[in-house]
């Protein structure tokens, strides 16, 4: 029924463009412009006479059919120029594309599917496999493009690429600080990541089905290509947003290559990022110098035989000018403003860049507001982060008896979350095709109490703009829904106005008992051995193994830590020692970068005299960290450690 609507909407528009002209031309003919003071003046005189009073009624009809006659056209052109938008982002096959489409599509018509084949009573066809669905959204177009666009400015694909290499070394370092503990989920370092760096990490999320990146891609390069290299100053409405692209670039090439310095001034940090600028901390090849003089000492006193990038030059952000000798022998200068004798670019609002002394247009580079500076500099470890109200859910749901309707008695939904995510009935997995739905499936479960529908979209979607997420939205969980009414009428999803949460009557979550039993294992004063082992036995694999959807870390992280708590706290109630290392060996197993769990087991392989064993345990440690890039000075406690059991 919607084209019949479709199409008498388009015929009473053409009605109400078309009539009123033809008929009023044809009872009073065209309007006339002549003598426009003489029709007023007489007007004046004597309004309501009969000719008067026609023309009135003539100008008021001419002047409804021009109000509606500009709202049809205004409101044409809006819907010609999306779809001219959209027809520009549709990626268009390539020929040998075209042809191996043709072909596939020439055998689905006449092969059938192993689905077809198997499907019966002894072979349900009911587990998703090569079949599935990878929704494409403006974040997986962006990431085939030259750059990322966000919120607050534009990436090159390098930087964006580095974003995601950062938020991993992030989420590595709040793994190997934690020190396990029972009230794992009041750790501040839960919190959630800027809503800047989530949207980067989803515009630069590799598919399953597609081959991952070269580690060399994402570090090579640390400047803009045909940087000069004594300096530039930088001018235009993208000055001081390209300034902050070149701070977070630097910074986050320094996490990955030890070379990599930036010194800024403190009134040129100021003047980037604001107010934030009084957590800017120096590290990680970040200095702040106090004047521009200051700057120039804590270069020329650098060690000439480190360079510190490509071409043996810091790179330098400072307030006001520098002297020329600085210029030319020792670092590379970034001044966002005029600069009469270095170059000087003229940087637009979106990264594009002009040389203004032979107006050749140069590099695109990195463009970044205040906000996004300050988010990625979060990231980096270079900036205190904001103090959130939101983090990983706490509270510990109960997970309710089930209470079956009439038609279903005995029935069971069963949202498996830890490991690789599935819904299944009865022990049997129901096909999920969209990886949408897996991913609103385990943020469901992963938020027992329910969820704000806009809270859910803008995590689910990151960086997409907010008309277009509720759409997502409500196909996504309809997806789940029609999964789910396809084998029985069990409600999966309850809904309170704009809240949404998984069923706590017909829907049993793993996740959900390792909670409880964590809670349970932690309050408990008789016979805690046991409810700790109920906690191991609860966790059976990572949060969503597999996937790396951006909002995903915080929560995988706080699960991983109950199970941790339990290894640790078994191991500490243990009197046998090597069956105590037995569990921290096991701890070990789930988080390898965990500092705390190798500090224990070495302190108990010292005790029992097997030193050669705890100096290889610390050792295997510490090439660990540093194949993952980590800085192996955060293993310095356990080497001071082997230094003195050796």
């Amino acid at each position: 029924m919607r084209w019949p609507r479709r199409l008498a909407s388009a015929l009473m528009v053409v009605v109400l463009l078309v009539g009123p002209p033809l008929l009023l031309v044809r009872l009073v003919g065209w309007p006339a412009m002549g003598g426009p003071r003489v029709a007023i003046w007489g007007w004046v005189r004597d309004p309501l006479t009969e000719q008067n009073l026609i023309l009135m009624v003539v100008v008021l009809a001419w002047a409804l059919w021009a109000f509606v006659a500009y709202t049809v056209t205004v409101r044409t052109a809006v819907r010609l120029w999306a779809g001219v938008r959209w027809l520009r982002r549709l990626p268009l096959p390539t020929p040998w594309q075209a042809t191996a489409t043709g072909v596939a599509g020439a055998a689905a018509l006449t092969i059938a599917t192993p689905t077809t084949l198997t499907s019966g009573p002894d072979h349900p066809a009911t587990t998703a496999g090569a079949g599935d669905i990878h929704d494409r959204d403006d974040a997986e177009q962006a990431a085939n493009s030259d750059g990322v666009v966000v919120a607050g400015g534009w990436l090159p694909r390098a930087v964006a690429d580095q974003v995601g290499m950062a938020v991993g070394l992030l989420w590595l370092r709040r793994r190997l600080a934690y020190r396990p503990r029972r009230a794992s989920e009041d750790a501040d370092d839960l919190a959630p990541l800027p809503a800047t760096v989530a949207a980067i990490q989803a515009a630069t999320t590799v598919r399953p089905d597609s081959p991952p990146p070269q580690p060399s891609e994402a570090v090579v390069g640390i400047l803009p290509p045909g940087f000069p290299a004594g300096g530039v100053g930088l001018s235009g409405p993208g000055a001081l947003a390209a300034a902050r692209g070149l701070l977070v670039t630097v910074l986050l090439a320094a996490l990955r290559q030890d070379t990599a310095r930036l010194v800024i001034t403190r009134r040129a940090a100021q003047v980037l990022l604001g107010p934030a600028a009084a957590g800017l901390r120096p590290g990680s090849g970040l200095w702040i110098a106090d004047t521009v003089t200051h700057a120039t000492t804590l270069v020329t006193a650098a060690p000439p035989a480190t360079p510190s990038l490509p071409g043996g030059r810091p790179v330098l952000i400072l307030d006001g000018l520098p002297p020329d000798t600085l210029v030319t022998e020792v670092a590379t200068v970034v001044v966002p403003a005029d600069w009469p004798h270095a170059a000087t670019w003229h940087v637009a609002a979106d990264g594009h860049t002009r040389a203004l002394d032979t107006m050749a247009s140069g590099p695109r580079v990195c463009v970044l507001d205040p906000v996004a500076a300050a988010d990625l500099l979060t990231v980096t470890g270079h900036l205190h982060p904001p103090v959130r109200d939101a983090r990983p859910q706490a509270r510990i749901p109960r997970q309710p008896s089930p209470r079956p309707s009439g038609g279903e008695v005995g029935r069971r939904l069963r949202a498996r979350v830890l490991g690789e995510p599935a819904l299944l009935l009865d022990g049997t997995p129901l096909v999920l095709r969209r990886t949408a739905a897996r991913q609103a499936l385990v943020f469901l479960a992963a938020h027992a109490d329910g969820v704000d529908s806009h809270v859910m979209a803008e995590a689910l979607w990151p960086g997409l703009p907010a008309h277009r997420l509720t759409g997502r939205l409500y196909t996504t969980l309809s997806e789940l829904r029609t999964a789910v009414r396809a084998a029985t009428d069990l409600p999966l999803i309850d809904r309170t106005g704009d809240r949404y949460r998984l069923h706590p009557h017909h829907v049993d979550v793993d996740l959900w008992h390792l909670r409880t039993a964590s809670a349970h294992a932690a309050s408990t004063l008789t016979d805690s051995s046991t409810a700790w082992r109920a906690v191991i036995d609860a966790y059976t694999g990572d949060l969503a193994a597999g996937h790396t959807w951006p909002w995903l870390d915080a929560y995988r992280e706080a699960a991983r830590r109950r199970v941790l708590d339990a290894y640790t706290a078994l191991a500490a109630a243990e009197p046998d020692p090597r069956r105590a290392l037995a569990h921290l060996q096991d701890g070990i197993r789930v988080d390898p970068y965990n500092a705390d769990l190798h500090q224990r087991a070495v302190n108990i392989l010292a005790g029992l005299g097997e030193h050669t064993a705890a100096a290889d345990l610390a050792e295997r440690y510490k090439r660990g960290l540093i194949a993952a890039g980590l800085n192996p000075d955060h293993v310095l406690q356990i080497a001071l450690l082997h230094g003195r059991t050796t």
